[in-house]
């Protein structure tokens, strides 16, 4: 590592790290949910096959899950690696094909049970269906812009039909064999002739359009994911009838053989069945967090990054709140959150995006891209903003009244991630792939290695005692650092944090968050569970 050297402290709790355990004489600590179950990690795709049942897709999830009509129970289908599905569809024959959008693959899953690899090397595969007679297509889409034909058998490679429609997003085969989709960047609907390679404009004026499907009538309907609208639509004029109205973040929708239409919502984590007779929208499944990130204690509230959200826990009530979602608000994916003054900073790892909030007001003050990786930003008394960029090994400073003023303050890092003011002039930073927490003087940006040995270390508070509270995931477990005399103590370990990544992202993925009341209680969010779990001295 360019610029770090080992502080004394260091030495110090190298010397004890094999010796720490949860029995040193250490308080016992007492582990309770204190937010409800969620049914998926993030929910996109669904659909329902001949027999009845309804798929649901997860990308984060890496799973297929299966949703109980009646009772909303889910269960997984097809389960990580594999599972990763960003739509779905089941072919005439039985075969259930899917797209794992991060890893550019298409997967399909024959009656007798034989899993092919229809597709691969292709980020962003998005959407894909069926024609009536076996023929298979899928869309890129946010990592390329691309119509593919597929062999079903997995013998040929896929063949481009069309390039650069502007997002062709869920679509379907209508009666007339033409594909219809949604447009995601134009706001348009269309129709495609597959085997002409030609794009017809049929519909107009959508805020985002995110995917449509046939009914058994011929019935073309759309979902908006921005506006919230589920609309029936002439395939003929391009009028469009409003007939239901839920929370924005649709994914997509898909129809049983009844004609009753469900829907997903990825805020929500949601399976919505719509009456698209009345309007009326039934929630079979859903949950009070979609897929939980980073988090940070303010006053009484602890903020929780939700990927496609921004909530609030009540510490108090154990009230879960929205204070921004996608869609309905201008937010791109936070998967960590910071607050310091009155000032909130979210940052989006996999949207290379880091955002400020007013805390009072919870209006933004900017959202900037362009980063890369970011895993963490925090805001300095001085507006400046700090922000750990993971791939890039650097912790940067960013000048908060011009963005593009941006300098690295320390580089040569290990897997820079969650960040803490120090109190003292400089910034603690967990290094996950180093395993280490580093000090970095804000001054300076010498960075100087406080703790090694760490198992892939994350979210982390500094507690009312001054012992810094980590996340160790590699080890499943919370420890608690003195960094005066180097001792380490095991607080709790076998903790649901951990969730596997796939291999095209970084392997931080979904970080795991850690917060410490001023009453001592930690708080931390578990990727596994899709919850946040309190840890309370016991006695």
């Amino acid at each position: 590592m360019q610029g770090l050297k080992l502080g004394v402290a260091a030495a110090a709790l190298a010397m004890l790290v094999a010796g720490c355990s949860e029995g040193d004489g250490a308080a016992t600590y007492e582990m309770e949910a204190v937010t409800g179950p969620s049914p998926f990690h993030g929910i996109h795709g669904i659909t329902v096959t001949r027999d009845g049942k309804i798929l649901a897709g997860s990308v984060v999830g890496r799973a297929i899950y299966e949703v109980d009509r009646e009772t909303g129970e889910t269960r997984i289908f097809e389960g990580p690696p594999e599972g990763m599905a960003d739509d779905l569809e089941e072919g005439p024959d039985g075969t259930l094909a899917w797209t794992a959008f991060l890893d550019g693959k298409v997967y399909a899953r024959k009656p007798d049970g034989t899993l092919l690899t229809l597709a691969e090397g292709l980020p962003g595969l998005n959407s894909l269906a069926w024609t009536d007679d076996g023929r298979l297509f899928a869309t890129q889409v946010f990592l390329g812009d691309a119509l593919y034909e597929l062999d079903p058998s997995g013998a040929n490679p896929p063949r481009k039909i069309m390039e650069g429609m502007g997002g062709l997003n869920g679509f379907d085969f209508g009666p007339d064999g033409k594909l219809y989709g949604p447009i995601w960047f134009k706001k348009q609907a269309a129709r495609v002739d597959v085997d002409a390679g030609t794009l017809e404009v049929i519909a107009e004026g959508f805020a985002t359009p995110a995917a449509a499907n046939f009914n058994s009538k011929g019935e073309l309907h759309i979902v908006d994911t921005e506006a919230g609208h589920v609309y029936r639509v002439d395939i003929e004029t391009g009028e469009k009838t409003l007939l239901a109205e839920v929370e924005p973040a649709i994914d997509n929708l898909a129809f049983d053989g009844e004609d009753n239409l469900y829907i997903t919502n990825m805020a929500d984590n949601a399976v919505i069945a719509i009456d698209t007779a009345t309007g009326a929208a039934e929630t079979i499944v859903s949950g009070p967090l979609a897929v939980a990130g980073d988090i940070e204690i303010s006053g009484g509230t602890l903020y929780i990054a939700d990927l496609f959200s921004i909530r609030k826990f009540d510490i108090e009530s154990g009230q879960v709140s929205e204070m921004a979602r996608v869609w309905s608000s201008n937010i791109d994916y936070p998967l960590s959150i910071s607050a310091n003054g009155n000032t909130i900073a979210v940052a989006a790892l996999t949207a290379g995006a880091v955002q400020t909030f007013d805390q009072a007001s919870e209006e933004s003050l900017g959202l900037h891209h362009e980063f890369t990786t970011p895993a963490d930003a925090l805001v300095l008394e001085d507006g400046s903003v700090i922000v750990s960029e993971y791939a890039r090994g650097a912790v940067v400073r960013v000048d908060g009244d011009d963005w593009s003023n941006r300098t690295d303050l320390a580089s040569g890092l290990e897997g820079p991630a969650m960040l803490k003011l120090d109190g003292k002039g400089g910034i603690y930073v967990t290094e996950h792939a180093g395993g280490r927490i580093t000090r970095i003087d804000l001054e300076t940006g010498e960075a100087t290695a406080l703790v090694e040995g760490l198992d892939a270390p994350e979210g982390f508070d500094i507690a009312p005692d001054g012992r810094i509270v980590v996340a160790e995931v590699g080890a499943r477990r919370i420890t608690a650092i003195d960094i005066d005399s180097g001792k380490q103590t095991v607080l709790k370990d076998s903790l649901p944090i951990g969730f596997e990544a796939p291999e095209s992202v970084p392997s931080i993925f979904i970080p795991t968050g850690v917060a410490v009341a001023e009453n001592g209680d930690i708080y931390f969010s578990s990727d596994v569970d899709v919850r946040i779990y309190r840890l309370r001295k016991e006695g």
